[in-house]
């Protein structure tokens, strides 16, 4: 018998998907038995969609102390101190994209958490190869098999088919819960939820 499928769709620079990350974690931690978890991503933002000055750093800065209040994760504001910065979502995810092409979905889990602490606790910037790729190192991946192929027209048209998939599937908000069960039938639930309310919705959709 076919497991239910669970589709977590995020961006690794979504604030919300960052207060998600626990959750995620613990699920795939003690529901693998039940269901088989995998990642979309978003691609929540490009180069040129936010003009970085002070007015988008409050905003910002007012998100993220939301989502801390709400979720209990970390927030570091050693981005706000940056003259220039491009929020662009995409090397992310397409750094997310390749780590699950390379290695499987279970590696892709772990790398996509590495990146958003880097990103939202430690003020690193993740739009950046060499930090993506240093950060893959730090969990134990081989860089250069990463670098290579994350350069290629293939993991790009793997990013864009996650954005397609993510769209397709009416996953327009981040984080979003795509839930496929053994007939095909699909359910997307869009929006943070703790622990306690994704099993209390995943027991309804088992009933």
């Amino acid at each position: 018998m076919s497991k239910i499928e669970i589709i977590f769709v995020v961006d690794p620079m979504c604030s919300w998907c960052w207060g998600f990350a626990p959750v995620i974690e613990q699920l795939c931690a003690t529901q693998s038995d039940t269901y088989d978890f995998s990642l979309v991503v978003g691609g929540l933002r490009t180069k040129g969609e936010m003009t970085w000055d002070e007015s988008s750093k409050r905003y910002l800065k007012g998100h993220w102390e939301e989502v801390a209040k709400r979720t209990g994760q970390p927030f570091s504001n050693v981005l706000f101190e940056k003259e220039d910065f491009e929020y662009d979502t995409y090397p992310a995810c397409k750094a997310v994209v390749a780590v699950r092409e390379l290695w499987g979905d279970e590696k892709s889990f772990d790398y996509l958490h590495r990146v958003q602490k880097a990103f939202y606790d430690e003020g690193r910037d993740i739009t950046k190869l060499d930090v993506l790729s240093e950060l893959l190192e730090e969990t134990g991946g081989d860089v250069k098999s990463f670098r290579d192929f994350y350069q290629t027209p293939r993991a790009e048209l793997l990013m864009q088919h996650d954005f397609a998939k993510a769209r397709s599937m009416g996953a327009n908000a981040f984080p979003s819960v795509v839930i496929i069960d053994e007939d095909g039938h699909m359910v997307c639930q869009k929006g943070y939820r703790t622990f306690l309310e994704m099993e209390k919705l995943l027991k309804e959709e088992d009933a």
